[in-house]
């Protein structure tokens, strides 16, 4: 049997999720903006919730094309807000159109989304050697770092602790701990 991170459950969406993505360096700024959006929706509530919801947001924000999300009328936002499929709040919604917008601004800039993220990180993951719990923070002076200058840009929904979760998703940052099978040796 795999020894997984102390946040899997039995869920097979949640290991599944674990074993094939969590951790795995995203580089394409389409995954980028996916995983971007899911965390500014998951702040404050759990990641299965996120994962259970996912088919559902995928559909309804046209397959998380940002070209097409920076560019919905108030008809589709006031569409969104009946879509019982995903998280109906207000503000979240409001963000993932402004936040699309400000993801072009930033990809006109830099080339692309992910020059402009993994610069933050020498375009190498982090991989941190955490062993329990306990030991893995919910932010750190990076996170900090990138989430006041994603804000200073008007993104929304983007604190340290979001941030973190993103780094960690996108493999920014290895968090899997020393027991888990997929901790790199």
């Amino acid at each position: 049997m795999k020894h997984r991170c102390f946040w899997v459950t039995d869920s097979k969406l949640y290991q599944d999720y674990h074993d094939h993505e969590w951790g795995e360096p995203v580089y394409d700024d389409a995954t980028l903006f996916e995983f971007l959006i899911l965390e500014t929706f998951q702040a404050g509530l759990s990641w299965i919730t996120i994962l259970n919801k996912r088919e559902n947001f995928r559909k309804t924000f046209d397959n998380f094309d940002y070209q097409k999300i920076a560019k919905y009328p108030e008809s589709k936002y006031e569409s969104l807000l009946q879509d019982a499929g995903i998280i109906r709040n207000k503000l979240k919604i409001r963000s993932a159109i402004t936040n699309a917008q400000l993801f072009i601004e930033i990809q006109q800039e830099f080339g692309s989304f992910s020059k402009f993220i993994w610069s933050y990180v020498d375009e190498k993951p982090i991989v941190n050697k955490f062993h329990k719990k306990e030991d893995v923070p919910a932010t750190t002076a990076l996170s900090d770092k990138i989430s006041k200058d994603l804000k200073k840009r008007g993104f929304k929904f983007v604190g340290s602790t979001v941030v973190y979760a993103f780094m960690q998703a996108v493999g920014m940052v290895n968090d899997h701990t020393t027991d888990c099978f997929k901790y790199p040796s």
